[in-house]
């Protein structure tokens, strides 16, 4: 997550950092803040589900992540999204 959107070399920035998408302040730096945020509002990660953005033109913030399959992540790209419009 802080890879691809703060470190231009990575091969996800261009998606993420470079289309100005940001994580919220305190968890930049606060995993533990991060991860108590999952905990109390997201609960346990249930298997083959990972972070997704809700609203993908959004920051990893509070209110904008869930647990999402690959199948909903790939429905919520900007490629899939755009061409539902």
């Amino acid at each position: 997550m802080k890879d691809r959107c703060y470190t231009e070399n990575d091969k996800s920035f261009k998606n993420y950092g470079g289309r100005g998408i940001k994580i919220f302040g305190e968890w930049i730096y606060g995993f533990e803040k991060f991860r108590k945020y999952v905990e109390i509002n997201l609960w346990d990660r249930p298997e083959g589900y990972s972070i997704d953005r809700i609203n993908n033109d959004g920051n990893y913030e509070p209110g904008n992540i869930r647990w999402a399959t690959a199948q909903q992540q790939a429905n919520n790209k900007r490629t899939h999204a755009n061409t539902h419009k």
